[in-house]
């Protein structure tokens, strides 16, 4: 059972400052919401399988395969100082 003093606790690393009123509330309503997850806890699910998404996914991505590369004169066109074969930019530190 869901005392004030765990809405209390709770409510102290959560860092909320709660009013003596939603104190009470919360107790009262994350009491039900616990009463409500042991009601399911009841319920047998040997057979279902576990579900970690409701839609069926499938990998979007497409294939890793090394494919044809711009020629390096593309790639350099718009850089503002290319050095060789490279991008050159501004030393950070």
């Amino acid at each position: 059972m869901l005392t004030q003093a765990d809405v209390e606790h709770v409510a102290l690393l959560a860092r909320l400052e709660l009013s003596q009123e939603e104190k009470e509330l919360y107790t009262s309503q994350l009491g039900k919401i616990l009463e409500y997850a042991r009601v399911l806890q009841e319920l047998d699910t040997t057979e279902i399988p576990p579900t970690a998404h409701v839609l069926p996914l499938q990998n979007v991505f497409r294939e890793d395969l090394v494919g044809e590369h711009l020629p390096i004169g593309d790639v350099l066109a718009n850089a503002p100082e290319p050095e060789g074969h490279f991008f050159k930019v501004p030393r950070i530190i």
